[in-house]
């Protein structure tokens, strides 16, 4: 069964991989945002050294981490969710349900092949523009590095369970694509995409960092930058794991609840 998934995965890599012509497309408009956002990170930066503890380096390095997590983690949508919530409004999701492989399982190895290509084929390109054209607080320990992909990998994981209940919502709604668009809203808001959540104030900073969507990109950038290690690296995996667990059970239990009551529209 495991190598059923490890397949299911690999054909999700090869898929995205068809689309050359996007996927250029999507690296040259990554790198311009890359260089956008970074200025104006610059610019605040100046004014405001230290700033949620990050120096200057620490803040464009995490620009540009966004950037290269920012299809691996589907912070703006783009995931397996849009063809999962197709297959429910069509009903379509009748065949999967049929397959001898459990649904949620299915979706997620489809999901880690999409983001492990994103990750490479889209994201490692404008960390290294990055890199050339700024002076990035890049580690200089090699163990960072696997790390940092860990949390990476954890990440996903929660990002695609987010997902998966928002998808599957469309077995009420007979069309998610309202719930999706504010999903990737809050997860643009919520993950650091637009600034990183240290900088948020009080409440709403501590309320930030304890949501499921800090684990996409604000936990995986600190441990890359060197603000968790030792326990506090610990601590970031069993906070991305625990949220891992309860978004997977509770889509399971949306799961079963859905699969109820298939509702077939429009043929």
């Amino acid at each position: 069964m495991v190598r059923l998934y490890a397949r299911v995965a690999a054909g999700g890599f090869r898929r995205y991989a068809t689309y050359r012509v996007a996927t250029a497309a999507g690296v040259f408009t990554n790198t311009v945002f890359g260089f956008v956002m970074a200025y104006a990170y610059i610019a605040l930066w100046e004014q405001r050294p230290q700033l949620g503890g990050y120096d200057l380096s620490q803040a464009v390095t995490f620009v540009w981490l966004g950037q290269t997590l920012l299809m691996a983690c589907a912070l703006m949508g783009g995931g397996v969710e849009d063809e999962l919530i197709e297959r429910i409004r069509t009903g379509d999701i009748a065949v999967d349900l049929y397959r001898p492989a459990d649904l949620q399982l299915w979706w997620l190895a489809c999901d880690l092949g999409r983001a492990a290509f994103h990750l490479l084929g889209r994201g490692l390109v404008p960390l290294l523009v990055g890199a050339l054209a700024f002076d990035l607080a890049l580690p200089s320990s090699w163990w960072t590095w696997p790390a940092f992909l860990l949390s990476v990998v954890l990440g996903v994981v929660v990002g695609f369970a987010v997902r998966f209940l928002v998808a599957l919502s469309a077995f009420w709604l007979l069309d998610g694509a309202g719930v999706a668009q504010m999903c990737w809203l809050a997860g643009l808001f919520f993950s650091g995409m637009l600034l990183p959540l240290n900088v948020f104030p009080g409440v709403l900073g501590e309320v930030a960092r304890v949501l499921p969507w800090s684990s996409l990109l604000q936990v995986p950038a600190d441990v890359l930058l060197g603000e968790r290690t030792g326990w506090e690296l610990a601590g970031a995996y069993a906070f991305q794991a625990g949220w891992a667990v309860v978004l997977l059970g509770a889509g399971r239990l949306v799961q079963a609840a859905a699969t109820r009551r298939v509702v077939v529209q429009g043929g």
